[in-house]
């Protein structure tokens, strides 16, 4: 009989050290939750980190966890996934360690696929180092570090995935737990690098970054929920939606100039063509914001590929171990 495991099971004893009304507690709450429903045991699950707020995560969760270098979390969480690939791996980061001294990591662990789940953090701010801007931060963002504005424009970490050959991306409010922890759910099953951006509040440097399509008044307007094999349909009474109007994507509203139900796009996440799954990840402006999983694909996964590779090598070379492999060539002695 296989063990049923709950939320708890996987959180540590360690008090949770994030400022009160901070993103980051919904996120481990969500991820907790979506750690049970996968059913994989603590003892298989590795959750790493790099430096920033978001990377306090590991000590709260009761599996394997190693807080790394600023940065460096993809390279070694690539490193954990080839050396023991029966682990579940997590590596959890925020916009600044994962998009500027982490950026060339992160670009490469999609682009090689290796199997891991990536959760993303962006409040558009240094949080820890006290209010900096970050790679992600809005052109003429004021802080400390920009205080008459940024020059600036940012990274947008959907853009950045899906230009590496990313074959999973999403993207969720903080706000929005069950929706967050379905993604994350879906996350864990996919194989190969999953992304998933997480649209978080840093309620003491940066508040209220996300307002303008987190708000309750006004969310299901400006944003979308993308679910596979359904219609992207949007609007407080879902009376709005996504048509192609040449080489764009435009919103309608159904009834009006004609358009219907028929007219509206149906997601595709498994699509391979990375095309309409760009456009709708750099959706904003007159366009809602894409939340849920935007692509969701299959390919060759790195840390696979990597043991697959070592077994055929095995298979034609007679030497097992070092010392054989030694004595196989041209040996000197010397007297």
């Amino acid at each position: 009989m296989s063990t049923i495991y709950e939320p708890r099971n996987y959180k540590s004893d360690q008090y949770v050290r994030w400022c009160p009304g901070c993103g980051d507690h919904a996120v481990l709450n969500c991820l907790h939750k979506a750690m049970a429903e996968t059913g994989i045991p603590p003892y298989r699950m590795a959750v790493l980190s790099g430096i920033g707020c978001s990377s306090r995560l590991p000590y709260y969760m009761g599996t394997y966890g190693f807080h790394t270098i600023h940065g460096r979390g993809a390279a070694i969480a690539t490193g954990v996934k080839t050396a023991r690939p029966d682990l579940d791996v997590w590596l959890i980061t925020g916009d600044g360690d994962c998009l500027a001294i982490g950026g060339n990591h992160f670009i490469h662990a999609v682009r090689r696929n290796v199997d891991m789940n990536i959760v993303l953090m962006n409040n558009k701010i240094y949080g820890l180092t006290k209010g900096q801007y970050s790679p992600t931060s809005d052109r003429g963002f004021v802080s400390k570090s920009s205080p008459y504005g940024t020059v600036e424009d940012p990274f947008v970490p959907a853009e950045l995935t899906l230009g590496a050959r990313g074959t999973f991306f999403a993207r969720a409010l903080d706000t929005d737990l069950k929706n967050l922890t379905d993604i994350f759910v879906a996350s864990a099953k996919h194989k190969g690098t999953s992304v998933t951006e997480v649209l978080v509040n840093c309620v003491i440097f940066n508040a209220g970054t996300h307002a303008s399509i987190a708000d309750r008044e006004f969310r299901a307007e400006k944003t979308i929920y993308l679910r596979h094999g359904e219609k992207m349909i949007f609007g407080k009474d879902q009376d709005k939606g996504l048509v192609l109007d040449g080489l764009r994507l435009k919103a309608v509203t159904m009834g009006q100039d004609g358009y219907t139900m028929d007219d509206i796009l149906v997601h595709d996440a498994h699509e391979k063509d990375v095309t309409l799954h760009n456009m709708l990840a750099m959706m904003g402006g007159d366009l809602p914001v894409a939340m849920g999983m935007v692509r969701d694909v299959e390919a060759p996964v790195y840390d696979q590929s990597v043991h697959q590779q070592m077994e055929e090598v095995k298979a034609r070379k007679p030497a097992r171990t070092l010392q054989e492999m030694l004595l196989s060539t041209e040996i000197w002695e010397i007297k």
